[in-house]
């Protein structure tokens, strides 16, 4: 398969992801229960999510592109599918549900298998595994802001 033609279809697949959990989160962010938690002081403005999931699908699919090209084995597209519900079920939990541990124990879970993807095809890949680099550094931020709130609400 052509790169682009896999460029697009990740592409798809992961703004989907991006689409469904946005619905899913019921207007979470500028719910009266969300503007009245404690937040951590780091926390970025509301925009700067919008962006960074949006550059952060499109590193994404590159990488998924290219892993697959190299790698087209069952267990790529099963974590690439638990990653897809993963990061959809955390708003949720978290926005709708305001499961606020839950929500911490997902997007603990998605950070490592991110860093898996990371890690794991370090050889396969080489260079290119740093496509999922800003996926899993937004992780680490996102986890600390939910356990943030997990810990002071």
């Amino acid at each position: 398969m052509k790169f682009y033609k896999s460029y697009l279809i990740f592409i798809f697949i992961n703004f989907s992801a991006l689409g469904i959990g946005t619905w899913l989160m019921n207007d979470g962010p500028r719910t009266e229960w969300y503007t009245n938690l404690n937040q951590a002081p780091w926390s970025p403005p509301g925009w700067v999510f919008g962006v960074a999931w949006s550059s952060i699908m499109l590193l994404f699919s590159v990488f998924m592109t290219y892993l697959i090209r190299v790698d087209k084995s069952k267990k790529v597209l099963v974590l690439f599918s638990v990653q897809f519900v993963l990061n959809v079920f955390w708003n949720y939990l978290f926005f709708n549900q305001h499961l606020i541990i839950l929500g911490l124990l997902n997007i603990i879970f998605l950070t490592f298998l991110m860093l898996y993807f990371l890690i794991a095809y370090k050889y396969v890949l080489k260079n290119k595994r740093f496509y999922v680099l800003p996926y899993c550094i937004w992780l680490v931020l996102a986890t600390s802001l939910n356990l943030y709130i997990a810990l002071y609400n």
